[in-house]
């Protein structure tokens, strides 16, 4: 079973419209027992920081994502999901993250002729081999939908990296956790195969 995260952020359903053709078992939730009691975990999200923050604390989320970091099960953040497991976001000054990785989330720079929010598909560059990224081949294109970006501290733990405006870390991998700061369910067969490739990590 996959236990999608619900904390009032959009894009869930078109992550579980992707598990359910890749033939997984899923459900949206935000009950305790439920989320723990997932083989692999999913933070999906599309929003601002400081709301998503917000919601997580609200319904007690936060330590739930302890915890389950904690146990160890596979955890991935996709797109917001990937800047909350982080200390805070240039987007929400002033609000903490989950804190659970190193880093930073910043705003990506002004450069003329490239719109922000970054919307549309660019190649990554893969590195460290990243367990997602099993049988994905090289400059493979993805969806990404964002205004901020990730700048990680560790530099072991960047497993995928694009460039737009500046070099953006757009896959990480630490132990248990994952995270995408693009959209795998957005990204065609190459980007269910990165789901695929999650929902068969144990």
């Amino acid at each position: 079973m996959i236990g999608i995260i619900d904390y009032g952020a959009g894009n869930l359903k078109s992550v579980e419209k992707a598990l359910l053709k890749l033939g997984a078992q899923t459900v949206i939730t935000r009950d305790r027992e439920t989320i723990l009691a997932a083989d692999h975990i999913i933070l999906p999200g599309v929003g601002a920081f400081g709301d998503a923050m917000e919601n997580l604390r609200k319904y007690d989320l936060d330590q739930v994502i302890y915890e389950a970091v904690e146990q160890k099960i596979p955890f991935l953040g996709i797109c917001l999901g990937l800047q909350l497991l982080f200390s805070g976001s240039e987007e929400s000054p002033g609000v903490a993250g989950l804190g659970i990785l190193g880093g930073e989330i910043l705003r990506i720079p002004e450069t003329e002729g490239l719109k922000i929010p970054h919307m549309g598909w660019n190649s990554l560059h893969l590195e460290h081999n990243g367990r997602l990224f099993r049988g994905i081949p090289e400059n493979t294109y993805v969806y990404f939908v964002h205004s901020y970006y990730l700048k990680a501290s560790d530099p072991e733990i960047v497993k995928a990296s694009t460039y737009y405006s500046t070099q953006i870390h757009a896959s990480v991998e630490k132990g248990n956790v994952f995270a995408c700061q693009f959209h795998p369910e957005k990204s065609s067969d190459l980007g269910l195969k990165i789901l695929d490739n999650f929902i068969h990590i144990s």
